[in-house]
């Protein structure tokens, strides 16, 4: 199955939030074709979760983009994290969505 390029699939997350509701918005466009997608979620209670792209192997079993929590700790320690990111790869992408049910909105690896 065909990959969705990142900037394809960021559009489709950001509408899908809408559409639901909930307030998403793209703090960092990255390389249209293939930068790694990280995701912020707010919980709105003064903590925070970063999730990032799951290892290749984990990650498209059925053409799914999968991801792993990376950080689950205040926002500062998350936007410490995105800038340590940042540095080892520029062409990152940067969603942040904000739910206080603690939902990302995403398909996550298991363990």
């Amino acid at each position: 199955m065909a990959r969705l390029t990142s900037d394809f699939w960021v559009s489709a997350y950001l509408r899908q939030a809408a559409f639901d509701g909930l307030v998403a918005v793209l703090r960092r466009r990255g390389a249209r074709e293939a930068g790694a997608i990280f995701v912020k979620l707010d919980r709105l209670d003064g903590t925070a979760a970063l999730y990032a792209p799951a290892p290749q192997a984990l990650a498209e079993e059925d053409g799914e983009r999968r991801f792993q929590l990376l950080l689950d700790s205040d926002p500062l320690a998350i936007e410490d994290r995105v800038a340590r990111e940042l540095r080892f790869d520029s062409d990152l992408w940067l969603v942040e969505i904000e739910n206080r049910t603690g939902d990302p909105r995403l398909a996550l690896v298991s363990g």
